[in-house]
């Protein structure tokens, strides 16, 4: 009898452990409940911190496209992507995961990156989903309510400012950060930099006072840290490793029907300025009839308003330069900025301009000249002669760039965002073209009727998904119907 008992209790035992491990297997690896944000923290950067493509360049009329009609190049744009919200649910997974661990500084992170990518959406649609959006996984609301573009913004600098608090005193290492080493401290010069940036967009409402937009730019400033050299640059770095690598390398489309944009290639020669040798190639001519990397006659580019098959020809020519062949050879070229410090000087000098601080407007314009040249004698390998210091203090002598060769204050905001404008090669994604949109500088040149678009349509699966409140939003920003892309949106009333 005590045999047979026995034998039952170690078959129920068995059966138990049985149902134990039935358990185990049944969860699926890949669908786990629970993370360290760490592991979050590595993909969201590398995501928001990579190059952004070309469609900027070619709008900000930096390139041309000889295969094809580009519709940025040619202003005919029509719907935008809601493509940063499914980027936003990372973040958002980021924050969960950091709330469960009671972490401030992933915590501050996430509100980072959600100010960043709501920043992006709205300057591309107007009024966009914000207070009510990502709340489908947990509160069950798919169809999220349209804010407006001002109460976005306040958002995005409420959620900057708590940022900057959460790391006020915190020295945590940030495990999983691919920016800066796990350094807090960092990127809170970088929450605050970028505080500044958003402030500065919205230089039109500087009569807002339910913003206080001057009053705020001038308490960071005075107040707050920020980036104060190259060292502090929100920038990814790129290995020589699978998936780390810059973004272009090994490009096939930068060897066939990509080339510079005349435009853009004709301000850097008329200033002189030796990065037209790190941005651009020679033209096949020029090269072949011996003349110098350093002549400034030996680049030429497309007309961005001519038919693409009429540059085409003359590319087949040999009469256009291509973009610089370092951006697809090299796996390491220079780092990508969401932002930099030569940004930020800009964005600095324009802010003294404007009156919005006491400081040195020349001062801070030429700052961000400097770092400029900086950088590229850093990172562009091979060309660091084209741009040491001693370059930079001549560069800054020519008559198109000395700032007190421009008489009025208007002129001076235009040698600024020229300036601004030349750091964004090939960095910071639209923030360029965003620029031109509010100041007007530099003129980006265009078809009679064709203006720079001020914003793109809203995707149709919103049409299709959320079709009352787009309509609601579209009606309150520009009247029943006008979804279209030179509406002008709140930022730039």
């Amino acid at each position: 009898m005590k045999i047979l008992i026995k034998f039952f209790v170690l078959l129920l035992l068995v059966s138990l452990s049985a149902c134990s491990d039935l358990t185990s297997i049944n969860e699926n690896p890949n669908n786990v409940s629970e993370t360290h944000p760490q592991l979050l923290l590595t993909q969201i950067a590398h995501s928001a911190f990579s190059v952004q493509g070309r469609s900027a360049m070619y709008a900000s009329r930096m390139i041309v496209q000889t295969d094809g009609e580009n519709a940025e190049q040619y202003y005919r744009w029509n719907r935008g992507s809601f493509g940063d919200y499914n980027r936003l649910r990372d973040v958002t997974k980021m924050m969960e995961e950091a709330n469960r661990i009671d972490n401030d500084v992933y915590r501050a992170i996430a509100k980072f990156f959600r100010a960043h990518y709501f920043y992006e959406l709205t300057l591309t649609f107007g009024d966009i989903p914000y207070s009510e959006a990502l709340q489908g996984e947990l509160t069950e609301l798919y169809n999220p309510k349209y804010d407006t573009q001002k109460e976005v913004f306040k958002g995005i600098l409420n959620e900057l400012a708590e940022a900057n608090t959460l790391l006020e005193s915190n020295n945590d290492l940030i495990a999983g950060d691919i920016i800066y080493g796990g350094n807090p401290a960092k990127w809170r010069k970088l929450v605050n930099s970028f505080r500044l940036k958003v402030l500065i967009s919205l230089s039109k409402k500087e009569s807002d006072t339910d913003l206080n937009v001057k009053s705020a730019f001038a308490s960071i400033y005075n107040n707050q840290p920020i980036f104060e050299s190259n060292a502090d640059n929100g920038q990814l770095v790129f290995v020589d490793q699978d998936g780390s690598r810059y973004n272009e390398f090994n490009s096939s489309s930068y060897g066939s029907g990509l080339y510079m944009d005349s435009t853009f290639v004709k301000r850097l020669q008329d200033r002189k300025d030796p990065r037209l040798f790190i941005f651009c190639s020679q033209t096949r001519n020029a090269k072949e009839g011996g003349l110098a990397e350093s002549d400034f006659d030996a680049y030429e580019g497309g007309d961005p308003l001519a038919p693409y098959a009429e540059v085409n020809d003359k590319a087949a020519q040999g009469d256009a330069s291509k973009v610089n062949l370092r951006y697809t050879t090299d796996p390491t070229t220079e780092p990508h900025n969401l932002l930099s410090y030569a940004e930020l000087e800009f964005i600095l000098a324009e802010a003294a301009l404007r009156g919005w601080i006491a400081a040195d407007a020349k001062m801070l314009y030429e700052n961000g000249v400097k770092a400029s040249f900086e950088f590229y004698n850093m990172h562009a390998k091979g060309y660091e002669g084209y741009v040491t210091q001693a370059a930079a203090d001549t560069y800054l002598m020519e008559n198109l760039v000395d700032l007190d060769n421009a008489l009025t204050t208007e002129a001076k905001l235009e040698r600024v965002m020229t300036q601004k404008y030349f750091t964004a090669f090939l960095q910071s994604g639209w923030r360029m073209y965003f620029d031109q949109l509010r100041t007007g500088y530099p003129y980006f040149e265009h078809n009679a009727g064709e203006t720079p678009p001020t914003r793109w349509i809203y995707p149709e699966s919103e049409y299709l998904q959320n079709s009352e409140n787009v309509s609601a939003a579209i009606t309150s920003q520009f009247g029943s119907g006008n979804d279209k892309i030179r509406e002008i949106p709140w930022w730039l009333q």
